[in-house]
C-alpha cells in the first residue's frame, strides 16, 4: 500500500519536477514559487469570500498541486536550504489562514453564525496540528503522525467547497470533519512525543 510521502515523491518525481524546470528555465525560483502560491490562496480566499465556492475549491486544488513545485525545483537544481523549507512551513500556514478568512468573511457577511464557528474551530484545531509537530521537532522528536495532516486538510476542504457551492451543508460538513480530524491529530501528536520523550529518558 502506498503512503503519503510513497505518492508525494512519485507525483513530484513523475510530474512536478518536469514543470517546475520548466518555470525555472523563465526565471523562477524555489522562493518565488512558494510565494506565488500565496498569491493563488488569496485568490482562492476572494472566491469563497463572495460565495463562489467550486471555483475557490479548483483554485485550492491547483494550490495544492502548485505547492510541489517549489521544492521540486530546489532538489533538481540543488538549491535546497534551511531557509527555503521554513518559508515554505510558514506560507503554507499563512495560505491556509488566508481561505478560512475569505470563507470566514463570507460567513460574516450573511450572519451564519454555525459557519462562523466552524470556521473560527477549523483554523484553531488546524494550526494546533501544525503547533504540534513543531514543537515536538523543537525538542528533538520527529511527529507526522496523525490523520488529519495539511494535505488532508486542503483534500476535505476542497471537496467541500466544490459540492457545497450547490450543497451548503456539505461545506459545514467538510468543517466539522477537518475540526474533529484535527483535534485528534492533535492529541495524537502530544501523546506521540510524550511517549517518545519518555522513553528517552
Amino acid at each position: 500500500m502506498i503512503g503519503r510521502a510513497q505518492a508525494r515523491e512519485f507525483i513530484s518525481g513523475r510530474i512536478a519536477t518536469p514543470i517546475a524546470l520548466g518555470m525555472g528555465r523563465i526565471g523562477m525560483t524555489p522562493n518565488s514559487l512558494t510565494l506565488f502560491g500565496l498569491v493563488i490562496a488569496g485568490v482562492a480566499a476572494y472566491l469563497a469570500s463572495v460565495g463562489q465556492f467550486w471555483g475557490a475549491g479548483a483554485v485550492l486544488v491547483f494550490a495544492a498541486v502548485f505547492d510541489l513545485f517549489d521544492g521540486a525545483l530546489a532538489r533538481a537544481t540543488d538549491r535546497v536550504s534551511v531557509f527555503g523549507a521554513m518559508l515554505d512551513s510558514v506560507v503554507d500556514r499563512v495560505s491556509e489562514a488566508i481561505v478560512l478568512l475569505g470563507l470566514l468573511a463570507y460567513y460574516i457577511d450573511r450572519d451564519d453564525a454555525a459557519g462562523i464557528v466552524l470556521v473560527y474551530l477549523a483554523f484553531v484545531f488546524s494550526v494546533l496540528v501544525s503547533y504540534a509537530r513543531a514543537r515536538s521537532e523543537g525538542l528533538g522528536v520527529d511527529c507526522t503522525v496523525g490523520v488529519m495532516t495539511r494535505p488532508e486538510r486542503v483534500i476535505v476542504m476542497a471537496v467541500g467547497l466544490v459540492v457545497g457551492h450547490w450543497a451548503p451543508t456539505v461545506l459545514l460538513i467538510a468543517l466539522g470533519i477537518i475540526i474533529a480530524l484535527s483535534a485528534l491529530t492533535s492529541i495524537h501528536r502530544v501523546l506521540h512525543a510524550k511517549a517518545a520523550l519518555r522513553d528517552r529518558g
